[in-house]
């Protein structure tokens, strides 16, 4: 494919003793341009100065968008994105600053994007199948897949994972409209982001400008600030969302 670039945003929280630092520094990708815009939302430990360095060794591959208090995951995504687009870059994502999945996965989805012109939305999603290495604490697993019943239901998509950390999209006027307003949810704004998709083109364009990428490789990281009990604010929140962007809409 044509070189591409590429920014892609990483939240941050607490991250001064988790955040692999040699990956980030390390990774590559040949003949296209990748940029990570940090984002410290609002740390309270060194994770400034850990991004900093990282900023201060390679200026030309990271920049910082620090915020001055903890805004929520939800809401340092956003506030990238939108950072990212004014930069003009071809495309935009953000990604776990954990890495549960790997950078190196990236490439498949800039193919993707490559071969599919009609795919503005490229997701990972975590599918256990020979021949990959998908490690997930069981509870959270089956949690996750009760949890992809309802909100397939609720968007009216045959949508499997809307929660893994991995998403990139085609850098558009319309993706600026879809984050330009903060999200209901806090726990669960990859479902909102399908949710504004799906009003903005209709269900049916969605659709067929989604495209879930089984990833090879994602485990667990120790220090998750993922809950049990978050399961219940999730559904709280779907119900926000179903409310908020599915009534009184037909299947157009």
């Amino acid at each position: 494919m044509r070189a591409v670039h590429l920014i892609l945003v990483v939240p941050c929280y607490n991250e001064e003793h988790r955040l692999p630092v040699d990956a980030l520094r390390n990774f590559d990708v040949a003949a296209h341009r990748i940029e990570m815009l940090l984002v410290n939302d609002g740390s309270r430990d060194h994770t400034l100065r850990l991004l900093e360095s990282l900023r201060d060794q390679n200026p030309s591959r990271f920049s910082i968008l620090d915020l001055d208090r903890n805004r929520g995951k939800a809401e340092a995504v956003r506030l990238g994105i939108l950072a990212a687009l004014d930069r003009k870059p071809d495309f935009v994502g953000f990604w776990d600053a954990d890495l549960a999945t790997p950078l190196g996965e990236l490439p498949e989805f800039l193919d993707v994007f490559a071969t599919r012109p009609e795919i503005e939305m490229v997701f990972a999603a975590r599918v256990r199948l020979l021949g990959r290495s998908i490690s997930r604490n069981p509870s959270r697993h089956y949690f996750g897949r009760v949890g992809a019943t309802l909100i397939s239901s609720s968007l009216g998509l045959a949508v499997y994972d809307t929660q893994c950390g991995a998403k990139l999209f085609r850098a558009s006027v319309p993706m600026r409209e879809i984050f330009g307003e903060p999200f209901l949810s806090r726990w669960i704004f990859d479902v909102e982001i399908i949710a504004r998709f799906v009003r903005q083109r209709g269900r049916d364009a969605a659709a067929k400008a989604i495209y879930e990428l089984p990833i090879k490789t994602w485990h667990d990281v120790k220090g998750s600030k993922v809950k049990s009990t978050d399961f219940l604010r999730a559904l709280r929140d779907l119900w926000k969302i179903h409310r908020a962007y599915n009534r009184g809409r037909g299947n157009r």
